[in-house]
């Protein structure tokens, strides 16, 4: 099963990026997202971002992360 999770971006520097979820960052490589800007959110797996998300999506899923996490008891 391949996951991938919303990231705010906090760093953008060419295609090297970093993602922030609450207090967690990863590094993120930007070579799929056109002018990619520090603020943005974007879905990253395997540690590229592969998508550009609104900002409401990325609320969503980020709700739907702590709910399965609540569901599981917090992995």
């Amino acid at each position: 099963m391949c996951l991938a999770v919303p990231l705010k971006l906090i760093e953008v520097n060419g295609v090297d990026g970093v993602g922030e979820y609450e207090t967690i960052r990863r590094a993120v490589r930007l070579d799929f997202i056109p002018e990619p800007k520090v603020g943005e959110y974007v879905m990253v797996h395997a540690g590229f971002a592969i998508e550009r998300l609104s900002r409401e999506q990325a609320m969503e899923d980020i709700e739907s992360w702590k709910e399965l996490e609540e569901a599981l008891g917090e992995v």
